[in-house]
C-alpha cells in the first residue's frame, strides 16, 4: 500500500478545491474525492452571481477580498472563469421596502462595502432598462458574475497542474482513525491521509455524524431560468430588496433570472421538479422590474441546491477535539466567497497567519446524545 497522502479534501466544491489547490502548492501531497463532478453540485448549479451588498454584514470583507480573487483568477487558478465586474442595483418599491434597504444596507456599510443610496433617477442612469416604479434603490459597483461552467474547468486544470490526485465520482462511504491517519472508506477500498478536510457542502451534516457531532441545516432548491440571446438590455445585476429576485446578462446575451424561488428537491435526491407558479412568479416579478423583459423567451429553468447551518454561522477551521481535522463549508453566498475561505484554512494548515480570521466550526456543532 502506498503511503499516506499529507491531507485529503472530502468534497470538490469551489471551497474544498481552493484548499486543495493551495495546500498542494504549499508542499502537502494532496489529494480530492469528490462524490459526483468537481464544482458541480452547489458549485455549479448556481447562477454565478458574485454579490457584496446581498452578504451578512459580518461577511462583507470576506465577499469584497474573494471578489479580488476571482478578478485575478487568470493569474492564481492560471485560466479565465468568464469574470465581469457590473455593479448592482437592490430595488425597493414601497416605502416600507425603502425602511427595509436601508436598515439592511446600513449595517452592510458599516462593514466597509461601497455602497451608496440612489433615487429613480439616479438608479436609471445606472440601469436605464428600469422601470419607473422603484422608490429607492441600493448600488454596490463590485458587484459582478463568473461563469460556473468555465470556473469548474479552471479549478480542474489548476489541482491536476498543481500534482492533486482528483478523484471525482468517489463517494466517501465513512472516515475513521487509523493510528495517527485517517481513512476514508470509497467503493474499491480505502485512501488514508494523515489530515482531512471536511468539505462536503450540505452533506457535512451526514459527515459531522461520522465524528460523534450533530450539524443542523436548511437545504433549498432554487430555480433559474435562462432566456434565449437577446440584445443589449441589462447592464447590472439586479435584485430586490425583498430577496425573491436576481438578473443579469451575460457576455453572450442569455438573461440568468433567479433571486431564491424554490422548487421540489432534497439533499439525497437534488432538485427533482420546478414549481409552475414559482416560476411564473419569478418571471413576473423580473417584468415588473424591467419592462424589456417581455420580449424575453424562457429557454430553459433548472434546480440548483444550496444551505446554511441553522444560525448561518460559516464552518472553517478545526474540527473540535479530532486532530488534524478541519471543516470547511456552509458559508452563505459560498461560491462569492469560496475562494476565499478555501485560501485562509489552506494557509492556517500550512502554518501561516491567515489574512481574515476563520470561523469556529465549535459555534455550529453539538455533540450526539449517546444511547
Amino acid at each position: 500500500m502506498s503511503d499516506p497522502y499529507d491531507i485529503a479534501v472530502v468534497g470538490g466544491g469551489i471551497s474544498g478545491s481552493t484548499a486543495a489547490l493551495y495546500l498542494a502548492r504549499g508542499g502537502m501531497r494532496t489529494v480530492v474525492l469528490e462524490a459526483k463532478g468537481l464544482c458541480r453540485q452547489a458549485s455549479g448549479v448556481n447562477a454565478g452571481t458574485l454579490s457584496i451588498q446581498v452578504k451578512e454584514a459580518e461577511l462583507i470583507p470576506y465577499a469584497m477580498r474573494a471578489s479580488e480573487l476571482w478578478e485575478a483568477a487568470p493569474q492564481w487558478l492560471g485560466a479565465d472563469v468568464g469574470f465581469r465586474r457590473l455593479g448592482g442595483l437592490t430595488l425597493a418599491f414601497t416605502d416600507a421596502e425603502a425602511e427595509m434597504l436601508k436598515d439592511r444596507m446600513a449595517d452592510r456599510q458599516a462593514a466597509g462595502a461601497p455602497i451608496e443610496f440612489v433615487g429613480l433617477n439616479r438608479a436609471r442612469e445606472i440601469e436605464p432598462s428600469l422601470s419607473d416604479r422603484p422608490v429607492l434603490a441600493s448600488y454596490c459597483p463590485l458587484d459582478g458574475y463568473s461563469d460556473t461552467t468555465r470556473a469548474g474547468k479552471a479549478y480542474r486544470g489548476a489541482l491536476l497542474r498543481s500534482g492533486v490526485d482528483l478523484r471525482e465520482n468517489t463517494p466517501v462511504t465513512g472516515i475513521e482513525r487509523e493510528g495517527a491517519d485517517f481513512a476514508m472508506l470509497i467503493a474499491n477500498g480505502v485512501v488514508k491521509a494523515r489530515r482531512v478536510v471536511l468539505a462536503g457542502g450540505l452533506w457535512l451534516c451526514g459527515i459531522m455524524a461520522w465524528f460523534g457531532f450533530r450539524l443542523s441545516a436548511e437545504c433549498r432548491i432554487n430555480q433559474v431560468s435562462a432566456t434565449a440571446r437577446m440584445g443589449p438590455t441589462l447592464r447590472t445585476i439586479i435584485g430586490i430588496a425583498n430577496g425573491f429576485l436576481s438578473i443579469k446578462q451575460v457576455a453572450n446575451g442569455t438573461v440568468l433570472i433567479g433571486g431564491g424561488w424554490q422548487g421540489i428537491g432534497d439533499l439525497e435526491r437534488g432538485g427533482v421538479e420546478v414549481i409552475p407558479g414559482n416560476l411564473t412568479a419569478n418571471i413576473r416579478l423580473a417584468r415588473y422590474a424591467v419592462p424589456a423583459m417581455a420580449q424575453a423567451r424562457v429557454v430553459r429553468t433548472w434546480l440548483g441546491i444550496e444551505g446554511h447551518s441553522e444560525n448561518y454561522v460559516p464552518l472553517v477551521g478545526p474540527l473540535p477535539g479530532v486532530e488534524g481535522a478541519y471543516v470547511l463549508g456552509l458559508v452563505r453566498g459560498g461560491y462569492t466567497i469560496g475562494p476565499l475561505v478555501g485560501k485562509l484554512l489552506a494557509e492556517a494548515i500550512l502554518g501561516c497567519e491567515p489574512e481574515l480570521p476563520l470561523f469556529d466550526p465549535a459555534k455550529a456543532l453539538h455533540p450526539l446524545a449517546r444511547p
